[in-house]
Parts: C-alpha cells; sequence; structure tokens
C-alpha cells in the first residue's frame, strides 16, 4: 500500500475501482452547483458539460498553482506568506478557467465562482443533513 497524506490508496483491483468511482460522483456531484451557477451567469447558454469541464479544469488548475506556487515561493520568501500569495494565484488561475468554459468575462467567471460556492455550501448543509456526509475541503485553511 502507497501512502499519501493520510489516506491509504487500496491494493486491490476492486478497491481501485470503487476508488474511481467514488471520485467521478465526486466529480458530479461538485459539478452541480458550477452547473447552476453558469445556468445563472450566462442566462442558461451553458450546460452540464461545460460545468464538468470547468470543475476538472478548475481543479487542476487550482492545485498545479497552488501547490507549485507554495513551493516555488516558499524559497524566496516565509512559508506562510507563500501559501497565501500562492492562494491568491490560484484563485485568479480558477477564475480564469471558469470564465474560459463558460465562455464570458472575468466578472461573470468570479460570478460562476462566488455563486457556486454559495450552492456549494447549501448542497453540503443538505448532504449534512440527511445523509451524515461532507463534501471534502479542499482550501488550505
Amino acid at each position: 500500500m502507497t501512502m499519501v497524506a493520510n489516506y491509504v490508496l487500496p491494493d486491490t483491483l476492486v478497491g481501485l475501482l470503487i476508488l474511481v468511482l467514488g471520485i467521478i460522483i465526486l466529480w458530479a456531484v461538485i459539478s452541480l452547483p458550477v452547473y447552476v451557477a453558469g445556468k445563472l451567469v450566462t442566462a442558461g447558454k451553458s450546460d452540464y458539460g461545460d460545468a464538468m469541464a470547468a470543475t476538472l479544469g478548475g481543479a487542476i488548475g487550482y492545485i498545479v498553482v497552488f501547490w507549485g506556487g507554495t513551493f516555488a515561493l516558499s524559497y524566496i520568501m516565509a512559508p506562510a506568506s507563500a501559501v497565501v500569495i500562492a492562494f491568491i494565484f490560484a484563485l485568479i488561475v480558477w477564475v480564469a478557467i471558469y470564465a474560459a468554459s463558460f465562455d464570458t468575462s472575468w466578472f461573470g467567471g468570479l460570478g460562476i465562482a462566488i455563486v457556486g460556492w454559495a450552492v456549494l455550501v447549501i448542497v453540503d448543509i443538505i448532504l449534512m443533513a440527511i445523509f451524515g456526509v461532507a463534501i471534502p475541503k479542499f482550501f488550505p485553511f
């Protein structure tokens, strides 16, 4: 078994298939708030495929910029400052990816991100109330 942070990767084929299926389901659930936000901001011109592409691209961009930026900036400044600056850059990249995915302006991308977060919080509260599970937290604080 390979240890990643506090998570142990499955070492059987069935375990790996369940992990992949779980990630795909989580991706679909996380894309719902982005879909709703995209519909609201673009006046109905977006579809669920745009939301799924934006969610995947936004997550990849966020992770690469946040972790890569933190790593690179830690050599020239205090690690706490590096985290904050990398986080700000990661959010800018995330908004840019949303704006490009939904073919809208920077303000439209920001609107999709803000409304998406609001819908995500509501979905998280509902999931906690009904099923006792929460969407994983992926922000650095």
